[in-house]
């Protein structure tokens, strides 16, 4: 592994390449997805697009990477991301890249709702709950000891 090769992937003397990988049964999937129906895709063929995607993958967060410490930031963010699909040249996929960061944003925003509402979603006050436990554990015991007698 040469001194590129730790750039990329964030360290010098870091893990090796070798160490980084994407998952190979989900590569195949999107191909065989993209393919019509009389089509398939040889296994080495797979595994070259799977290499493919890793080394874009590295390329882009190693660009992403550097944006960020021109930035003076310890923490990538989705715009660092933006900028260096542009700085690599690849302006083309900006748009959908923004669109997909931003269902993405508005699903994670739909899950956080949905988790503090199931906390707080009830409409009951913590006594209420605390007697409805309470008379299920109760149930939940007799009928134990109903099927043990």
């Amino acid at each position: 592994m040469d001194s590129d090769d730790d750039a990329r992937i964030g360290g010098a003397g870091g893990a090796d390449t070798d160490d980084v990988n994407l998952p190979k049964a989900t590569v195949a999937k999107i191909v065989s997805e993209l393919l019509p129906p009389e089509f398939s895709c040889a296994k080495d063929a797979k595994d070259l697009m799977t290499e493919c995607c890793k080394e874009f993958v590295l390329t882009i967060a190693s660009e992403a990477n550097e944006i960020c410490d021109k930035d003076s930031k310890k923490t990538m963010v989705p715009e660092h991301i933006l900028a260096a699909l542009k700085s690599l040249g690849f302006e083309d996929y900006v748009e959908e890249v923004e669109s997909i960061l931003s269902e993405h944003k508005e699903l994670a925003k739909g899950e956080r709702q949905k988790k503090a509402t199931k906390k707080t979603g009830s409409g009951l006050s913590p006594e209420e709950l605390l007697k409805i436990q309470e008379e299920m554990f109760a149930a939940s015991k007799a009928k134990l000891e109903a099927g043990g007698a």
